[in-house]
């Protein structure tokens, strides 16, 4: 998959044994460890992203979740849910992470 933002694919470049073990272990955590369908792990990264200020994370979530087959509806109420529990601004600075996509 092609990285969202440049400053991945720098950071794989410069330390690229520390980048293949954050992917071995994110993938064990999404994969071997998962029982949750990839779309559903994808949204709740979107919602975690989001409702902790992650703009970037949330950024790449949001282009995963999408490649998962998840639709912009199914995004939209993900992010929506952020504001009964993270409140309105957490909301309005993740959807205007979701606009720029």
């Amino acid at each position: 998959m092609k990285d969202v933002h440049d400053i991945f694919t720098q950071f794989k470049s410069e330390f690229p044994e520390i980048n293949e073990a954050n992917e071995t272990f994110g993938r064990t955590i999404h994969e071997a460890a998962a029982e949750l369908p990839e779309q559903t792990r994808w949204l709740i990264k979107i919602a975690m992203s989001a409702g902790s200020g992650h703009h970037r994370a949330l950024e790449t979530h949001i282009v995963r979740a999408r490649e998962a087959g998840a639709a912009e509806s199914q995004i939209l109420e993900t992010l929506l849910l952020l504001i009964p529990t993270c409140g309105f601004p957490a909301f309005m600075e993740a959807y205007s992470s979701y606009k720029r996509q």
